[in-house]
């Protein structure tokens, strides 16, 4: 049967193929694809785990006490006949050898075929044991983890290997971190659906930034997928179809190949310089979030990168903290890499929906914060580790030799900041050249992410040399939104008045002022804005590389003087967008009239 579920659409584009499925019971072990080569190692670590998980059991039926003996020795054997039970461990082989999953992988999948078999029993008390199933399998999972090392929460990537001749795979989990949508990029998922999560939630955000469908806040998705079911991501209209009619997989595979001529034809642009029609140079960045995304960005036809989002080298790490050389290496490579244009590093920026590893003593605790959005994240957290921030700051200044560097600090709301941010990049700059190694081209610029920070822009500009709007966090700040959580989700605006009059405002005055500034959100990268952004007077913009094409396509098709003639009326609207579409209506058609000029002049 045909099911259709509903989410919120993150991640343009058609996605067909078989369901993963990462159930949230289990969504703390490690997942990723091993060498076929492999697979026999793989199977050996299951049985491994289930001889040492039998131990455990034997040993605990000798220690139950005598007053309860009975019941437990019961249960106890329940659950060592359950281990045996071929359904469980050899059941889960399949999993390993056909589609080259880790034995962790390999048991959740075959757990979650177990679990829902169980749920459609008739019969009571056999559903009931359900829960033995459960955690008998939980013993097995931690098992493999003691014998392997890896840390919770690894989706670790093997995922860059080819498996040519295999159906395209959809991961469907309930929610997935940051740091584990990282592994993605290299993977061999099409598309992913989460059950929870909003339009700006960093796992949506990373979702558009490798340019595949993603689907949201779609709620029960995960209970209702069943591993390797066909599913359909749509990820402009924000719905996942289960098992779709042939009929309706034929549609969505014709609309997969119109996705995919369309890219191909912005892809020619990547080398056209970004120029609106009256003969505005538009400055086009790109966001990255690890050394080997800047291949990406050159090849995007990026002129440089406008956010290095550099707390992804701290994720994913046990623990373990990059040091100084670490960073250093890592900034190096993407300043080798653009080739002498800028790059702009944004120091660490952790907190809210971006934790670090449990095991890190220095990560703020957030399940110990009422709202983590309004702790101890980003700069906060980075001059509350000093020892961490000098390291990072020492890196940087020391890559900067080797091509231009912005340094950029986050979420920047009190001047006290300010002056401390000041005193530990002095500090830091002494240091390196204390030590001989050379420093390049750095300039230093803070983010503009709350409210306060519009109020008090000039005192800011006064000490730092440019300025980048995060739109995502701006937005949430003024509405009083968490923009992670789908049960406000529709109250995320970036069409509301407030928002669109404190972006103005910090455009306007940076301009004012002589000081670069540049949007670096996910406004950025949204073709609906581009041309009320440059009516602002934007000039810079930064993005993921997947969405530079679009957004030069609409720069090269606009007009900035007309559009500017049109601000003071779209910001003064009730209904912004409205607005601004028949201000971008007028443009389209002056636009035109201007190429027909040029083509009368030429052809005469």
């Amino acid at each position: 049967m045909s099911i259709q579920v509903f989410g919120l659409p993150v991640s343009r584009g058609v996605a067909i193929g078989r369901a993963v499925l990462v159930a949230s019971s289990r969504v703390d072990v490690a997942h990723y694809f091993i060498d076929p080569a492999d697979a026999e190692r793989e199977y050996e670590r299951l049985r491994d785990a289930r001889t040492e998980v039998s131990a455990e059991l034997m040993a605990l039926k000798q220690e139950v006490p005598e007053e309860a003996h009975a019941e437990l020795v019961a249960l106890l054997d329940v659950h060592l006949m359950m281990l045996q039970d071929p359904m469980l461990v050899e059941s889960a082989q399949p999993w390993i050898a056909t589609r080259h999953y880790n034995a962790e992988w390999a048991l959740s999948a075959q757990l979650e075929v177990l679990t829902r078999q169980f749920d459609e029993m008739e019969d009571d008390y056999l559903r009931e044991r359900k829960a033995d199933v459960e955690q008998v399998g939980e013993r097995l999972l931690k098992a493999l983890t003691r014998g392997t090392g890896l840390s919770p929460g690894a989706l670790a990537n093997a995922g860059a290997r080819d498996f040519a001749g295999e159906d395209p795979l959809v991961l469907v989990a309930n929610d997935i971190a940051p740091a584990d949508m990282l592994q993605f990029k290299r993977s061999v998922f099409t598309g992913f659906v989460t059950d929870v999560g909003g339009r700006t939630s960093h796992t949506a955000i990373v979702a558009r930034s490798m340019d595949i469908p993603a689907v949201v806040g779609a709620r029960e998705a995960s209970r209702i997928v069943r591993q390797d079911d066909w599913v359909i991501i749509d990820g402009d209209a924000g719905i996942l179809i289960v098992n779709p009619p042939p009929m309706v997989l034929e549609e969505y595979r014709f609309r997969q190949r119109q996705v995919e001529l369309e890219r191909a034809r912005l892809s020619r642009l990547r080398h056209t310089p970004a120029v609106t029609l009256d003969g505005q140079t538009v400055e086009l960045l790109a966001n990255i979030e690890l050394p080997r995304d800047a291949s990406a960005a050159l090849e995007a036809g990026a002129v440089g990168v406008g956010l290095f989002r550099s707390e992804f080298l701290f994720m994913n790490r046990a623990g373990r903290l990059p040091d100084e050389d670490e960073q250093f290496e890592a900034y190096r490579a993407v300043v080798l890499a653009m080739g002498g244009m800028p790059v702009t590093i944004r120091t660490v920026d952790v907190g809210a929906d971006k934790p670090l590893d449990r095991a890190s003593s220095q990560e703020p605790r957030h399940d110990h914060m009422l709202n983590p959005a309004l702790g101890l994240r980003a700069i906060r957290w980075s001059l509350s580790e000093p020892d961490m921030f000098s390291e990072q700051l020492r890196a940087i200044l020391r890559a900067s030799a080797f091509g231009p560097v912005r340094i950029l600090i986050p979420m920047v709301a009190h001047l006290s900041e300010v002056q401390s941010v000041k005193q530990w990049m002095d500090r830091a700059r002494e240091e390196v050249t204390a030590r001989g190694q050379a420093i390049g081209e750095v300039t230093l610029g803070a983010m503009v992410e709350v409210p306060a920070a519009v109020l008090i822009l000039p005192s800011l500009l006064r000490t730092f040399d440019f300025v980048s709007i995060g739109t995502n966090d701006l937005i949430q700040y003024t509405l009083a939104i968490d923009r992670a959580d789908e049960a406000v989700a529709h109250l995320y605006d970036p069409w509301h008045p407030a928002v669109l009059r404190l972006i103005a405002q910090t455009i306007a005055q940076a301009n004012a002022m002589g000081k670069g500034v540049s949007v670096c959100g996910e406004m950025a990268g949204d073709p609906a804005f581009t041309e009320l952004l440059l009516a602002m007077g934007l000039r810079s913009f930064s993005m993921h590389p997947a969405q530079i094409s679009s957004i030069k396509q609409r720069v090269l098709r606009a007009d900035a003087r007309t559009l500017q003639l049109a601000l003071p009326a779209v910001l003064d609207a009730d209904q912004p967008q409205q607005a601004c579409e028949a201000a971008m209506r007028t443009s389209s058609k002056s636009g035109a009239e201007r190429l027909a000029v040029s083509s009368r002049t030429v052809l005469q």
